[in-house]
């Protein structure tokens, strides 16, 4: 499963990498966002995690 010639578990860990990297930014406060904001990128990073697990579970079945 290949977006473009990559996979698309690779580009699902890239976000989740870059996802993780702006939660602890925002938790730290080196980004001052709202709670809010904070929450949902949270959120997206379990939706993301979750897709990237479960793809790459699949692909080596």
């Amino acid at each position: 499963m290949t977006i473009a010639g990559i996979s698309i578990i690779l580009i699902l860990g890239i976000c989740n990498l870059l996802l993780i990297f702006f939660q602890a930014a925002s938790g730290l406060r080196i980004f001052k966002v709202k709670i809010g904001v904070h929450k949902k990128t949270g959120l997206a990073l379990v939706v993301f995690a979750v897709a990237h697990g479960l793809l790459a579970f699949l692909v080596n079945l």
